[in-house]
């Protein structure tokens, strides 16, 4: 009897020493994790992503890093680098708490087919048929020295160009720039989205609707379909992505406002100095906006969250809508949202090759873009320095999230895309049943 107490007592003691000798990056993961190689990927090229993160950091062109692969279902590889707060030397982990900010948009484009699905609305449906403030538009006509006139719009704005960002909204720069900064989003006590978008209609647009591709400084389209979501669904809009996806996929760390015990897991925001080296933005704090307002719920950008819960968004996605029995959108939805939906209208932030689905960009000419890559890819970024791609032909996805703005003077995310997929060694066969 002694005996059996010691040899349990030892195998206790060893089990709890290899848990806690885990690396960090197979703890609490969202999914199955795997060698890089069960999964067609070259453990020794995606060593090279680390290399290439690990320069940023000792640069210090960025503070800290996480970065995800998942390929047949497996995470293959998922790393955090340098700190999510350097001036207190706080380490950057894997549940580090990002703010989203553009990466919000798919989260906002999912819900909006949600209401498709349900026959509530239809992406060729005009905005006013809902939101009656956007009956009569305006159109502006560009005038000299920042002087401008307006004509009435020819076209009604409907679901598919809020989706689409060829709206012609005015989203906070060009000539109205200073308008849209007296009526912008937190520019009274308290606002709330209905309040914003029904100051957002009284401005002119920036273009006729459906003719061009204008993402401006916050791809406000997303917002105004945020609040459609609310208006026909007749819940606030946090509470319809709780609910409805956050619940349903089990991410539980995404939010527009971190609850006060996650605060200690968010991450500080950067900029460049003139040096081109980090500087602080703003310190994890309760005083940043992503804590202290609760009443505006931003579908532009007002989400944050942790690689791992982003994941399993994208996961659903590139499952046919589906993830561990949660069906949030059906199969073709899916193949819906990521079709271009622009023709050949030039998409300005991601450059040659691109299209535009609903909330996301899509690859439609591999050897145009000159990026590695398949065609049929999707996925947006953040302003903070975010980036996600779903890749249905390879059955793979890429997170990235640091916290630097702006960041165009670095190739960080362009280097991202291209280490994942340098390391594909394997052919893109169906998931592994194993």
């Amino acid at each position: 009897m002694k005996r059996g107490l010691v040899v349990a007592a030892v195998l206790l003691i060893c089990a709890t020493f290899l848990v806690a000798q885990r690396p960090a990056s197979s703890v609490d993961l969202p999914i199955p994790s795997g060698r890089p190689e069960d999964v067609g990927l070259s453990s020794a090229r995606l060593a090279r992503l680390k290399t290439a993160m690990q320069g940023y950091v000792d640069r210090h062109e960025i503070a800290g890093v996480v970065t995800l692969v998942a390929r047949h279902g497996r995470v293959a590889h998922f790393e955090s680098l340098g700190y999510r707060d350097s001036e207190a030397k706080a380490p950057m982990t894997p549940d580090t708490i990002f703010r989203q900010a553009s990466m919000t948009k798919p989260i906002i484009a999912v819900a909006t087919l949600m209401l498709l699905e349900e026959g509530r609305l239809q992406l060729s449906d005009p905005v006013s048929k809902w939101l009656p403030e956007f009956k009569d538009m305006k159109v502006m006509r560009p005038g000299p020295a920042g002087a401008y006139s307006t004509v009435p719009a020819q076209t009604p704005i409907t679901v598919r160009h809020l989706l689409t960002h060829t709206s012609g909204l005015q989203s906070g720069d060009g000539v109205l720039l200073q308008a849209y900064e007296k009526i912008g989003p937190r520019s009274v006590p308290k606002d709330t989205l209905g309040a914003f978008v029904t100051r957002l209609a009284k401005l002119p647009l920036n273009f006729e609707p459906g003719t061009e591709w204008h993402y401006g400084a916050a791809g406000i389209g997303l917002t105004v379909a945020g609040r459609l979501v609310e208006v026909i669904s007749g819940m606030p809009l946090d509470q319809f992505l709780t609910e409805r996806i956050f619940r349903q996929l089990k991410m539980t760390d995404t939010y527009f406002y971190l609850p006060e015990e996650k605060l200690g897991r968010f991450a500080a925001t950067y900029r460049p100095d003139a040096n081109g080296k980090i500087e602080l933005d703003e310190a994890p704090n309760a005083n940043s906006i992503f804590f202290r307002e609760r009443t505006y719920f931003s579908g532009s950008g007002g989400l944050v969250s942790t690689a791992s819960d982003y994941l399993r968004f994208q996961l659903m996605l590139l499952n046919g809508g589906e993830l561990d029995g949660a069906r949030i959108l059906g199969r073709k939805t899916v193949e819906l949202m990521a079709s271009n939906h622009t023709g050949k209208l030039p998409i300005a932030s991601r450059g040659p090759g691109f299209g535009f689905g609903l909330g996301v960009s899509v690859l439609v000419d591999l050897g145009a873009s000159g990026q590695l890559g398949s065609e049929g890819m999707f996925g947006w970024g953040g302003a903070y320095n975010t980036i996600t791609f779903v890749d249905p032909k390879e059955d793979m996805v890429g997170i990235m999230m640091s916290q630097l703005r702006p960041n165009n003077h670095l190739n960080i995310r362009r280097d991202f895309q291209t280490l994942v997929y340098q390391a594909l060694v394997g052919s893109p066969a169906a998931r592994s049943s194993n």
